[in-house]
């Protein structure tokens, strides 16, 4: 059994899954900020409600971002202290790559967002191959919206974490014939994550803990604030 941990979005989810991939039990927190806070106490209830035993958990999954600053360092310290209490691998795994996992059967290429706020988006542009491998096309970006139509030329299936919101503005930059994925898609999912992870797991090609760490892309929104100088008396 693993755990799977996504806290790159404000729809925070993890997954208890089987090491074939089937999910065994999901929890995915509704749209909101401030809800975080809710992580643990959602982990104990997934190990609790599912009757799991955490201790046969053989390794944590955890979406490394790009994604939201605060989610990204709480569920990596998070996937840390538990593969060390537990003694089990870690794996971290773009957040991009995995909401594109979602839509596993098209022949187009996908086109990942996340928002960065700020009038910003992470994107990312993936296929499947033909032997159903997903790959990579571009680099994590950070762009804003305008930048989309000169980057991403050539049809594809646009996939994002705010139906909502993201859906229209790409309507509105590319026409009413842009191709969304499915509304019920646009949530990154714990499970997702982890299915990119167990084929990682089953190649033991695990992260060193104390090397994994959030894929930002931008600096943070807060920075430290400096110490006021101190005049010294000669």
């Amino acid at each position: 059994m693993i755990l799977a941990i996504n806290t790159s979005t404000f729809q925070f989810s993890l997954a208890l899954m089987e090491k074939d991939g089937t999910v065994l039990t999901e929890f995915l927190m509704s749209k909101g900020k401030g809800n975080f806070g809710s992580l643990m106490p959602a982990l104990d209830f997934l190990i609790r409600e599912s009757k799991a035993d955490i201790h046969s958990v053989e390794a944590i999954i955890v979406a490394e971002g790009p994604g939201s600053f605060t989610g990204l360092r709480l569920g990596i310290s998070t996937a840390k202290g538990l593969c060390h209490a537990l003694d089990v691998p870690v794996i971290g795994i773009s957040s991009l790559e995995a909401l594109a996992c979602q839509l596993p059967y098209t022949h187009l290429p996908i086109t990942s967002i996340l928002d960065s706020r700020k009038g910003e988006f992470f994107a990312a542009r993936f296929t499947w191959s033909s032997v159903h491998h997903l790959r990579r096309d571009s680099e994590d970006l950070c762009l804003k919206l305008d930048e989309f139509p000169s980057l991403f030329k050539d049809p594809a299936i646009f996939i994002g974490n705010d139906f909502e919101i993201q859906a229209p503005l790409l309507r509105e930059l590319f026409g009413i014939q842009v191709m969304l994925a499915h509304s019920y898609c646009w949530n990154l999912r714990a499970s997702a994550v982890g299915s990119l992870g167990l084929k990682r797991f089953k190649l033991n090609d695990f992260d060193e803990p104390q090397l994994l760490g959030p894929l930002y892309l931008r600096p943070p929104d807060i920075t430290p604030t400096p110490f006021p100088s101190i005049p010294v008396s000669g």
